[in-house]
């Protein structure tokens, strides 16, 4: 299959799916959510592949959505709002339980949904200049989809102190916390991912598709759960005077002006 805002390669058993929208920090757009669903779903049934790294193109990972998506969510409808909430869950749903191991390289910014996108992969490395950042807040959303998952990582003290006030961690902090599993210099990244790989590949295949679908069946009724609560949340919050006032806010480059 091709695709215009992702660049998919194979190496033997590894298959790396890299986020292809520089010009704009890799920020996702519709088009990229969608190939990014088809890459992942045809890789999990790709037999022949063992091992997923997910990276950015240029000198992010991702920023997070397009300026162009944020315009278009003012005056959705309710059936677009809550479609929309439901093809991100998916997304971030079928990473999260991809059947074989998943490493996520991460390079400068991950903000936002690609944050996310980096913290549902089983190892997330990163380089020194990494940031990561669930902004929500600054802009009047609410970062639904993503707090199903954080809180079970990191522990729901450390999400709440992220997700309310939306400051961004530079990779060092991200480490400490948990998001991170370890951190390299940006020219040695690439081999130590490719290493990592290269020992998950070595291991049995069936012993690891038997474990991830172990861990996702475990964690599946409190998922269900949180999941349905977070697509409702993420709807919603598409509604309130503070979102819309967020996101012109945002596009004006100004400070925002909340009401009481």
């Amino acid at each position: 299959m091709s695709y215009t805002t992702l660049l998919v390669d194979e190496h033997g058993s590894v298959r790396t799916i890299t986020l292809h929208r520089p010009e704009c920090r890799n920020a996702m757009n519709p088009a990229m959510r969608e190939e990014l669903i088809a890459a992942l779903e045809e890789t999990a049934a790709q037999g022949s592949v063992r091992v997923l790294v997910l990276g950015g193109a240029g000198g992010a990972f991702c920023a997070g959505l397009d300026l162009a998506v944020l315009r278009g969510m003012r005056g959705q409808p309710e059936s677009e709002r809550r479609a929309d909430a439901e093809r991100i869950a998916k997304l971030f749903r079928t990473l999260y339980e991809m059947p074989i191991p998943t490493i996520a390289a991460v390079r400068g910014a991950a903000i936002a949904g690609g944050a996310g996108l980096a913290l549902l992969c089983d190892f997330t490395l990163a380089t020194p200049e990494a940031r990561f950042g669930f902004t929500e807040a600054r802009i009047g959303f609410v970062p639904a989809l993503v707090s199903a998952y954080l809180t079970p990582q990191i522990g729901e003290k450390r999400s709440r102190d992220l997700l309310l006030t939306g400051r961004v961690l530079d990779a060092a902090e991200a480490h400490k916390l948990g998001l991170v599993n370890e951190v390299f210099a940006a020219e040695e990244l690439d081999a130590h991912v490719h290493a990592l790989a290269e020992k998950l590949v070595a291991n049995s295949p069936q012993s690891l598709r038997a474990t991830k679908r172990l861990m996702a069946e475990q964690n599946r009724a409190w998922l269900e759960t949180a999941t349905a609560l977070a697509m409702e949340a993420n709807a919603k919050a598409r509604e309130t005077e503070d979102f819309a006032e967020g996101i012109a806010a945002f596009l004006e480059k100004r400070k925002p002006t909340w009401k009481a």
